[in-house]
């Protein structure tokens, strides 16, 4: 299960983060302090499962832990460049509590399981698939990856490692570019931070912070500006994470992980992913952006 990837735009003169999801139209909202997960089942003959059962399928309490510390991580990333040392114990709680695991998820499944129900044939794939011995040990190299690209030095070292596997013409460089082709990637990453960059500078903007209160159309030109800038840098970052996660896997383990996102099950889960982190993610962005826009103003988060 692919991880969307934090992208990194410079709008106004900032550097402005956003979790890069999908290309899936939201609200740009995040639901409230629902601690509570959806317990819905994926329903349809003969197969029926539910949402918990698909969470720990896919290990996505571990997932989650992940992204609540890439969260915090940008959060003090943030500080630093926006408003240094200016944030105090109230951004760096407002940061925790955005991110707050048990509050994401409580969108994400519910999207996830809107997405996937009805479709009894891709589900009992999908839970096949992850619950085997290579599924559940491919998850577990994606999110430790993941957990060991919150240490910049390891992912600067990846990023070479990449560089040496494309130059060199490496079978696994191959093999990685049908991966990203499997999932569509790519275009869906580049997409998802466009968006999250837009959401998180609306929010910024609506504060009025600087005096900025700039029209819509202005915002959306200033986001496709960076538009080159994020596709090369995530195709950069795809191949340096991936290249890190399935180090482990034989060409022949990597090949049935591809056969598998290339299936209508893997599809349809690819699409459902996305759309559930685009509608969770893309909130968190614009409610970062309100919140770096009332500490720059002092004002209290």
């Amino acid at each position: 299960m692919f991880l969307p990837r934090l992208a990194l735009a410079v709008l106004l003169g900032l550097a402005l983060p956003a979790l890069a999801q999908t290309t899936v139209e939201t609200t740009g909202e995040t639901t409230g302090e629902t601690t509570g997960e959806p317990t819905g089942e994926l329903t349809g003959e003969p197969t029926t499962i539910t949402i918990s059962r698909l969470g720990e399928v896919m290990q996505l309490d571990a997932l989650f832990d992940v992204l609540h510390q890439e969260g915090l991580a940008y959060g003090a990333a943030l500080e630093a460049e926006m408003f240094p040392g200016g944030g105090g114990p109230g951004w760096a709680a407002e940061v925790a509590r955005i991110h707050a695991p048990r509050r994401l998820r409580a969108r994400f499944n519910q999207v996830l399981r809107l997405s996937l129900a009805g479709d009894a044939g891709a589900l009992a794939e999908i839970d096949s698939f992850f619950a085997s011995g290579l599924g559940s040990r491919i998850l577990m190299l994606e999110i430790e990856a993941r957990r060991a690209f919150l240490d910049t030095a390891t992912e600067e070292a990846a990023r070479v490692a990449a560089d040496k596997r494309r130059s060199g013409r490496d079978p696994r460089a191959r093999q990685i570019d049908r991966f990203i082709a499997a999932g569509d990637l790519l275009e869906m990453n580049v997409a998802g931070g466009l968006s999250g960059n837009l959401a998180f500078l609306t929010g910024l903007n609506e504060t009025g912070v600087n005096g900025l209160r700039l029209p819509q159309d202005e915002l959306l030109s200033q986001v496709w500006g960076q538009e080159a800038q994020i596709r090369d840098d995530t195709q950069t970052w795809l191949h340096a994470y991936l290249g890190l996660a399935y180090d482990p896997l034989t060409e022949a383990e990597l090949d049935s992980y591809i056969a598998f996102w290339e299936s209508p099950a893997g599809q349809r889960l690819n699409a459902a992913l996305f759309a559930a982190f685009e509608a969770t993610f893309s909130g968190v962005s614009r409610d970062l952006g309100r919140a770096a826009g009332a500490a720059m103003l002092g004002q209290d988060i």
